[in-house]
């Protein structure tokens, strides 16, 4: 079988066409879109699962060569933790989140591994292990997409952004398009495509014209704004070279995981002593605030792990004001709740979509803890990644030479009145249409894929 996979940095997708149209395909009981997180019981775990889930036995003895170092620590691991063969060791999705939250402390939890392929300066043994987070992901997504269609899947074309890094971008993308390619073929894919994906996004749209229009598409990812000019519309629908409608196309690695630790970092890391003073009344430092929530940066959290980090935040509850604050600090790091707020702040995010005023609780920390977020003060807070992002707007405007005749918002976070009300006044008075958020870019990459290998 043919399909389309949207590996987000938030959900993967998958989708086929069945009787001439597009279906996404149930990942997660009756759940298309699988959040884009792995909690393990321990870390080589994951290297040993891919391998587990090779095909055949000279593809698992040639990755045993690969990974020899890390499969003798899986090993060690199971008779150190116990750990039964027949015991599940790897969680998914929904089912990860609800195990990092109940053992934040215990495993080893990942959430948007997409974020990290195009880092810069990554060592052979960090890509090595991001080529198995990714292929384990894959491996399951595809299980459970062939599972539920009782066929096997062969080909897919996959999603990937404008640019997977702002810096280096051509190293960047390649490196991180030779992991996907790695790990797409360890899944047991064997023809892989690659599209951008505010282009997929805008195929899916384009079925839905009427008449010929130029579009600005806008994808607001986990991980990246991507934008897209394109000409669309019936005239161009059954186009077998689409080259030349691609007018321009902008993207930077700032999305929604970065509002999130916007909002995180203003809004919720003051209850932990970020802003408060030091006794000589200076102000507290917050470079290590920064670093335990910018849970998209390897560097930033390898810091904050750090033993430098947890000695340092020592000598600061010595020096502080208020070392209550943190006290509190130091047990989010030991009891390791950072991602848990980054997802706190997600939550006030979305609510404040729909409410004026949210309260964001910290509960899974201290009884009654918490902040409440008002939708201007959430404006304020993002105003600087929010910017980067008009930026890229009007950076594909500028090189297509032309104004588009509309706006084509896709991706979660393209959702938030903010964002919305941003647009127009920086963009102009152009009509902003929304797509589906969430799965407009599987369902384009499933048209793509049906397209170019049927």
């Amino acid at each position: 079988m043919i399909c389309g996979f949207d590996y987000g940095t938030s959900n993967c997708a998958l989708g086929i066409v069945q009787d001439s149209a597009v279906r996404l395909v149930a990942l997660e009981g009756e759940h298309a879109f699988l959040p884009s997180t792995l909690y393990a019981l321990d870390r080589d775990l994951i290297t040993e699962a891919v391998g587990r889930g090779l095909p055949d036995i000279q593809s698992r003895q040639a990755f045993a060569e690969l990974r020899m170092n890390a499969l003798t620590r899986a090993k060690r691991a199971r008779y150190e933790e116990d750990i039964a063969d027949e015991d599940q060791t790897l969680f998914f999705g929904r089912a990860a989140f609800d195990e990092y939250f109940q053992w934040p402390e215990e495993g080893y939890f990942v959430k948007s591994p997409k974020s990290f392929l195009g880092g810069a300066g990554l060592r052979s043994e960090h890509i090595h292990f991001f080529e198995d987070v990714v292929t384990v992901m894959m491996q399951n997504i595809k299980q459970r997409a062939e599972k539920s269609l009782g066929a096997d899947i062969t080909h897919t074309v996959i999603g990937r952004p404008v640019n997977f890094q702002g810096l280096d971008a051509e190293v960047s993308n390649r490196q991180a398009l030779e992991i996907l390619t790695t790990a797409g073929k360890r899944a047991g894919f064997k023809e892989i495509e690659f599209l951008y994906e505010p282009i997929a996004a805008g195929l899916d749209f384009e079925v839905k014209l009427t008449e010929n229009k130029t579009v600005l598409v806008v994808d607001i990812g986990g991980g990246t704004t991507d934008c897209a000019m394109v000409r669309m519309g019936p005239d161009y629908l059954q186009k077998e070279d689409r080259r030349g409608d691609f007018l321009a196309h902008t993207g930077e690695r700032i999305g929604g995981n970065d509002l999130d630790i916007q909002i995180a970092g203003k809004h919720l890391m003051p209850l932990f002593g970020m802003e408060s003073l030091l006794k000589t009344g200076l102000p507290m430092p917050t470079q290590l605030y920064w670093n335990a929530i910018t849970t998209n940066d390897v560097s930033a959290i390898a810091t904050f792990n750090s033993m430098e980090t947890k000695n340092q935040m020592h000598q600061l509850r010595v020096d502080a004001a208020e070392p209550k604050l943190i006290e509190r600090f130091l047990r989010m790091r030991e009891e390791k709740h950072n991602y848990h707020i980054v997802r706190s702040a997600e939550e006030a995010k979305i609510a404040l979509s729909d409410a004026q005023n949210y309260f964001a609780s910290l509960d899974y920390i201290e009884a009654a803890l918490g902040a409440d977020v008002t939708r201007e003060q959430l404006a304020k807070s993002i105003a600087s990644p929010l910017e980067k992002m008009l930026n890229l707007m009007k950076a594909a405007i500028e090189q297509a030479g032309e104004k588009p005749d509309l706006i084509y918002m896709t991706g979660g976070s393209a959702k938030s009145p903010v964002i919305r009300d941003a647009i127009q006044a920086n963009i102009g008075d152009i009509p902003v249409l929304d797509g589906d958020h969430f799965g407009s870019v599987a369902a384009g990459l499933t048209v793509w894929s049906d397209k170019i290998f049927k």
